[in-house]
């Protein structure tokens, strides 16, 4: 899980607690991410209970430091090392969606198509705005960039799926 490393890979720089991992995690990734501090607190006490992080004293305002262990070092480094595998990867949605258009009864594909087209295209724009007025360094902008390789790719496929479908008619 991306988070679950995420905060391992910030609490290999220093002992930090929950806020200051949420805020670090939404810096690093360009706020393109936004993580619950809920998400965080649940996210610390797995990586406690599996022996990763360890808990220390509380800080004047009461919130608890968290120190990575070199177990969580080394799941770290697993991961760092370990290739991300298209089979891991969550479904993808729009895929399912289109799939399931062509299989359903009257359904205007072309029209889900079209509806997609111009929501990956409003995104891609705010993508490009949001690139423009990047300031949080080098992270951020690898983030946006990445984003912007699949709305611009998520744009040539359904170019393709309409094709596709013009020449199965």
């Amino acid at each position: 899980m991306p988070v679950r490393h995420g905060l391992l890979a910030l609490l290999s720089r220093g002992p930090r607690h929950g806020y200051q991992l949420r805020v670090e995690f939404e810096a690093s990734t360009g706020a393109t991410w936004p993580l619950n501090i809920g998400q965080v607190y649940t996210t610390l006490s797995r990586l406690e209970r599996d022996g990763l992080v360890t808990p220390g004293e509380s800080d004047e305002q009461g919130r608890v430091v968290y120190t990575i262990t070199e177990a969580g070092r080394a799941e770290m480094v697993r991961w760092f090392s370990s290739p991300v595998i298209h089979s891991d990867r969550p479904r993808d949605e729009l895929v399912i969606k289109l799939a399931m258009a062509v299989a359903a009864q009257k359904v205007d594909v072309a029209e889900v198509i079209q509806k997609q087209r111009t929501a990956t295209m409003r995104a891609l724009q705010q993508l490009t705005r949001a690139k423009r007025a990047a300031t949080e360094g080098a992270a951020q902008r690898l983030v946006l960039d990445s984003m912007i390789f699949h709305a611009e790719a998520e744009q040539r496929w359904l170019d393709h799926c309409e094709a596709f479908l013009k020449e199965e008619r």
